[in-house]
């Protein structure tokens, strides 16, 4: 296949940072000596061991220059040189280089698939996986095991489940990766239901389900709230747990899933016996306790998280700001979240924000609340304004109300909600003259109440 669709996808300025053979090997610090001299192992060990995208560049630039992989075409040298651009987290440039490796006119074997659909992972460009499982069908690559995974995979995270299945079910003969991947897109699709019914059709294929399978499998349940079910499963866990190997992994999903179905004591349970936690397994249980309204024992381990030592990221930070939401703990809302910032180094995110905005929105500290949005190093999303919409209604503040009104009608100039909302504002202020005047625009733009579907509010 022709390489060149995709040097249209990833542009002519970006590839054009893989030709800086001179401007690459004038600061290469490593000898400029003929590198046909040395040999091929050496050079693969180099890329091997290279530990920062720097180092690769100038290696990588030495070995165009001097031609190495015109006399060493082998795709060994090419895979190395992609598996290592992946292994240091630079996926753009390990796609260049396999586009490089086809315009050299080397075909791709059974390994250089599966190390590209890694590196596209990241990438998610759905036009571009469609082009590379062409090139897999034409070379007969499609059907290795690890292609095949990869590719279902692929098309989950993309969104793209009919063809996510239909990779699968083109192979009778298909292996645990495949199953793993087509149940972990579903699951993480918000396709939890499916994602169940495929972990079935595992269990009766005569495969034994492994940690990974368990992982995606318990948070389709969790997802669906079916304690009856989770219970079920933690059996089947505990037979997929494998002697010397850490099932970390597996009791995470189990807290998650007993929190997600509100039986924290189930979940607390799990907890208390593992031998090893991590930052996940701390958050898992601050995220559930805060969930169902649990505010002391939320803030309670997340007290105990820190004496463990254990450092907190910006998933534990959503379940400890939500905690004060529940409880209406303004201060210590704002100790968090300044701890969070300065203590930590976390960057807030929309999600602590809009945690922010309703906590102080809740107690009537509209003031603060708007300072909190206008100081947002990004755009206020239509949680975050509803949040305070909200609370705009809850305390009756039409001036505070009109304003916000007016950024959820650009944002979501279809939606109804808004002007329910502001006609609330002004009844509960007595102002029946912009009530009418809110419900004759309603009729004037025809805007029809959509079924269950309301203005948005903090859903944290």
């Amino acid at each position: 296949m022709s390489p060149f669709p995709l040097l249209l996808l990833f542009g002519r300025n970006r590839l054009n940072t893989f030709h800086l053979c001179h401007s690459l090997s004038t600061t290469a610090t490593t000898t400029t000596a003929n590198i046909l001299d040395i040999n091929d192992k050496i050079i693969a060990t180099q890329i091997s061991n290279c530990n920062n995208v720097h180092h690769l560049n100038q290696i990588y630039a030495q070995i165009i220059r001097t031609h190495f992989l015109v006399f060493y075409p082998a795709q060994f040298h090419w895979n190395n040189i992609i598996r290592s651009y992946t292994r240091l987290n630079s996926p753009s440039n390990a796609l260049h280089v396999y586009v490089n490796m086809s315009r050299n006119g080397v075909r791709p074997d059974t390994f250089t698939l599966p190390i590209v659909l890694k590196a596209m992972c990241s990438v998610l460009s759905y036009v571009l996986v469609k082009q590379l499982h062409g090139v897999a069908v034409k070379l007969c690559l499609d059907s290795n095991m690890y292609s095949e995974s990869g590719f279902i995979s692929l098309y989950g995270k993309a969104g793209e489940y009919e063809n996510a299945r239909k990779v699968f079910e083109q192979n009778r003969e298909r292996k645990l990766g495949s199953w793993n991947a087509i149940i972990a897109g579903l699951s993480q699709g918000g396709r939890a239901k499916e994602a169940i019914e495929m972990f079935l059709e595992l269990r009766g294929s005569g495969l034994m389900p492994d940690d990974v399978t368990m992982v995606s499998v318990t948070s389709a349940c969790g997802s669906l709230g079916d304690l009856e079910l989770g219970s079920q499963l933690h059996k089947c866990v505990l037979q997929a747990k494998e002697m010397g190997k850490s099932d970390l992994l597996m009791m995470n999903s189990l807290i998650d899933m007993y929190g997600k179905c509100g039986k924290m004591d189930l979940a607390y349970r799990v907890f208390s016996r593992m031998k090893e936690r991590n930052v996940s397994s701390w958050t898992s249980m601050i995220v559930g306790y805060a969930m169902h309204g649990y505010v002391g024992d939320a803030l309670e381990c997340f007290r105990c998280m820190r004496e463990a030592g254990v450092r907190p990221n910006h998933v534990t930070f959503i379940g400890v700001l939500s905690a004060c939401v529940h409880g209406g703990m303004v201060q210590e809302g704002k100790y968090y979240f300044n701890m969070m910032k300065n203590e930590h180094g976390i960057a807030p995110m929309l999600q602590h924000y809009g945690c922010m905005v309703d906590l102080l929105g809740r107690v009537g500290l509209l003031e603060e609340a708007r300072g909190m949005i206008e100081g947002m190093s990004m755009k206020a999303n239509v949680v975050i304004w509803g949040c305070l919409m909200g609370a705009c209604e809850k305390h009756g503040h039409v001036k505070m109300g009109e304003w916000v009104a007016k950024h959820l009608q650009q944002l979501e100039p279809w939606n109804d909600g808004v002007y329910v909302v502001l006609s609330n504002i002004y009844a509960s202020n007595g102002m029946w003259e912009e009530v009418r005047r809110m419900r004759a625009i309603m009729k004037e733009r025809k805007l029809a109440k959509i079924p269950a579907y309301s203005l948005s509010a903090s859903s944290y």
